[in-house]
């Protein structure tokens, strides 16, 4: 599937931060998570996460995600967003379960940089077969799960886990 509109590239200098409560709520913003995806602050502080989610973006990719987090892992990954206007651009990243002193998680963090050129070639050709696999069935859920183990089957068959996958590209 085709991300929406034009494509917006950042530099190497661009960093997008943001946190989130345990729903995927936004609760920060950095000023250029705000300029390269059009929403204003108050537009976006509150929101689910996911409302700079692209349709070219494979539901079974945030399952994963969000499977780690909930696991109080940190996760790598390419991601496709969507800007308030839509246009689209990706990013490679980092998303890490913030902890109390006690050691409970409170909440996520997120680092996204700039991903590499042919990384995101690689992973497109991935996604589209996730996608492609998603929309096969006319039951969500059903989707995500059939598309999540044709993911975890073509990482076997590399003999890597998603995070040796992403990291290698």
């Amino acid at each position: 599937m085709q991300a929406e509109g034009n494509e917006r590239n950042m530099s190497v200098d661009d960093l997008i931060v943001s946190k989130t409560d345990l729903k995927g709520r936004i609760t920060y913003a950095n000023e250029f998570f705000l300029k390269i995806s059009d929403f204003s602050l108050d537009e976006i502080i509150g929101q689910p996460h996911s409302i700079i989610r692209s349709q070219a973006m494979p539901r079974c990719v945030f399952k994963l995600l969000w499977d780690h987090l909930e696991a109080g892992r940190e996760v790598f990954a390419y991601v496709v967003n969507k800007t308030k206007t839509g246009d689209h651009y990706w990013v490679f990243a980092h998303v890490t379960p913030s902890r109390d002193v006690a050691g409970r998680t409170i909440s996520y963090h997120s680092n996204r940089r700039k991903p590499e050129a042919k990384a995101v070639g690689e992973i497109k050709k991935l996604y589209d077969v996730l996608l492609a696999e998603e929309g096969r069935h006319k039951n969500g859920k059903k989707g995500v799960a059939a598309a999540t183990s044709l993911l975890q089957s073509a990482l076997k068959e590399r003999g890597v886990d998603y995070d040796e996958f992403v990291l290698a590209l």
